[in-house]
């Protein structure tokens, strides 16, 4: 990950900003192969997200409004911080009125088999279709979340109909 340029000719870091460009919020598509340098040098080297453990995803939530128009954002079990910082588990670029961190919070909880969408400790409000969400609330399909100028609809895998068997290890 280095610098990238966006089709209207500006330079930015796709480290901070992904692949949303932070001045016109126009996205680039960036095809590169497993092993594959930007020059286009294969390498052999081993890629850390090979050696990740996978987290069976529960659900997503789809940006239908904002400057990430069209992303979609994998959920795991349990919680899932929502800001613009790469250290959130779902990072929205391209809204800089998303706090950096903790603007919110979507936690899957396996026992109950129910999804909750919770305020983060961040200064900026979360609203659950229309209301603004001050305690733990939960979520029903196709529910739209809004932070910052960005709408997220929500749809859920796991639930009543479905929920992934544990493996014993």
């Amino acid at each position: 990950m280095g610098l990238i340029r966006c089709e209207n000719g500006h330079l930015f870091s796709e480290k901070r900003y992904g692949t949303i460009c932070p001045y016109c919020s126009t996205a680039v598509n960036i095809a590169r192969k497993k092993g594959e340098d930007v020059d286009g040098i294969l390498k052999d080297t081993t890629y850390l997200e090979e050696l990740e453990v996978m987290h069976p995803v529960v659900g997503w939530l789809v940006c239908i409004e904002g400057p990430s128009k069209g992303k979609d954002y994998r959920m795991i079990a349990e919680k899932n911080f929502i800001g613009r910082s790469p250290e959130m588990d779902i990072r929205i670029l391209g809204d800089n009125n998303i706090s950096y961190k903790n603007h919110a919070i979507v936690s899957y909880d396996a026992k109950k088999r129910a999804t909750f969408l919770l305020p983060g400790d961040a200064q900026g409000l979360v609203y659950l279709n229309g209301e603004a969400v001050y305690a733990p609330t939960q979520l029903e399909a196709f529910d739209q979340i809004e932070l910052g100028k960005s709408k997220l609809l929500y749809i859920p895998l796991c639930g009543a109909n479905f929920e992934w068997e544990e493996e014993d290890e």
